[in-house]
């Protein structure tokens, strides 16, 4: 008799959520239509929205790290691997709290989770203002801001694309990895003209004014699951009743980690990921104003270069995940890496004091390879992972962060010895040949269904 009144609930649960009207929200059942075929936009396209702004606003903290090395060099004469170490700290948090992140919102939900990361971004950027030596750089924008990130991390895009849609999930999952470079076009313009014209500090007093302004945002439109709004995700043919809180977060963070160590797909997209993250993260990102500088073009116009990058990675990431939706990811990440790695080659002979034909290819062919690698590695995490693929693909991203953050620091240190950054741009496009090689000997998965060995 229990299992048949169960069976009835779920019954007149998944008929409400087909009737219901779409306007609705709240917390319980009682949310919109689940017809895609009636011509309403589904609401997994407002999670996706409202997740979008979310990274925007949280991506400005992004922007800012390049723009401080040269500042804080000439305020307080630390060396470019001093100020690069704290940028690596910020880094390796940013990847290393993802995958604990990921089984967070699973125990917390996703609201909780961003709202409490916005905050410490917010608590650690403003703090920077008063800081007089390195450790207070270390904590500030090393610990608070790194520990703030991870949870604001591509984890975040990828548990949202898996709870919300069965359907195009590479190109929602492209466009969520694209807010990241749209919030880099919207601040590294400000954010370059604020240092230049007003200092460092109001600088970050804006980044952390801008993490704060989204928290009331993610509170009230974000919603952790379909199931809260009535609805099916997006693309499904039933009903998914939203899965009860998971204990142990950072036990099952663990545990997934230690099962995927035991697959080989696992190591060779974190290695090919590490080297994402050294070629762009803690390359471009952190050391190209510097390197620029270095050759005499003006921080303003090194951080317009980086904002076109941005433009152009909206771009590719869509279209990347588009096409991980139609082929194979294997080759398309193999694909990317190459290209990448010939680009880097050609930089040391493109910086120059001002901005010409060459230099302007290159921004606009490495802003569409950026963050392409992202869905299909998603893509590839899901494929061979299942239901644990975001906590997976959260170990990944630490992957990529990790190697961002030894770029970052031995970027800066390649910088104070030999007085320029040559040698890291090729050493670079090396490693980028290397993961195209990796890519293409990924196996086809599944390698694990869900629930199985690593639940």
């Amino acid at each position: 008799m229990t299992q048949t009144a169960d069976d009835a609930a779920d019954s007149r649960s998944t008929a409400a959520a087909d009737a219901a009207p779409i306007g609705r929200d709240g917390g319980g059942g009682g949310g919109g239509g689940g017809a895609r075929g009636r011509g309403r936009i589904h609401r997994a396209w407002f999670v996706a929205a409202v997740t979008f702004v979310t990274i925007i606003g949280a991506a400005a903290f992004r922007s800012l790290p390049g723009l401080l090395i040269d500042p804080l060099h000439a305020e307080f004469d630390w060396s470019h691997g001093t100020i690069a170490s704290a940028v690596s700290i910020n880094l390796a948090l940013y990847g290393l709290t993802a995958p604990f992140a990921a089984a967070l919102m699973d125990r917390f939900g996703i609201r909780r989770v961003v709202a409490v990361a916005l905050t410490v971004i917010a608590v650690g950027a403003g703090s920077t203002v008063w800081m007089t030596s390195v450790w207070q750089l270390m904590l500030c924008w090393g610990l608070l801001v790194g520990l703030g990130s991870g949870s604001m991390a591509l984890a975040f895009a990828a548990t949202v694309t898996d709870r919300w849609f069965t359907e195009r999930r590479g190109l929602v999952s492209g466009i969520l990895t694209a807010a990241s470079a749209s919030g880099q076009l919207i601040f590294l313009p400000l954010l370059s003209w604020i240092v230049s014209e007003r200092g460092w500090r109001p600088a970050s007093v804006t980044v952390a004014l801008a993490a704060l302004a989204v928290v009331p945002f993610v509170w009230l439109l974000l919603r952790d699951h379909p199931a809260d709004v009535g609805l099916k995700p997006y693309g499904a043919r039933e009903f998914v009743p939203k899965p009860g809180p998971v204990q142990g977060a950072a036990r099952r963070a663990v545990r997934v980690l230690f099962s995927a160590m035991r697959t080989g797909p696992f190591w060779l997209l974190a290695g090919t990921f590490a080297i994402c993250g050294a070629s762009t993260n803690g390359l471009i990102q952190t050391h190209f104003v510097p390197a620029a500088h270095d050759h005499d073009m003006p921080i303003r116009a090194a951080a317009s270069l980086l904002a076109v990058i941005g433009v152009f990675d909206v771009l590719g990431t869509i279209a990347s995940g588009w096409f991980t939706d139609r082929f194979d990811s294997r080759r398309l990440l193999a694909v990317y890496y190459a290209f990448r790695g010939v680009s880097l080659l050609f930089l040391p002979m493109l910086l120059a004091p001002a901005v010409h034909l060459p230099m302007i290819f290159f921004i606009v062919f490495y802003g569409l390879d950026w963050v392409a690698t992202v869905p299909p590695t998603m893509a590839l995490c899901r494929e061979h992972y299942g239901e644990n693929s975001a906590i997976v693909f959260g170990w990944v991203l630490a992957s990529h962060q990790v190697g961002a953050a030894l770029v970052a620091f031995l970027a800066g240190l390649a910088r104070d010895t030999f007085g320029r950054y040559d040698v890291v741009w090729y050493a670079s496009g090396a490693l980028c040949a290397a993961a195209a090689l990796m890519a293409l000997v990924i196996r086809r998965g599944p390698m694990v269904k869900p629930g199985a060995a690593m639940a």
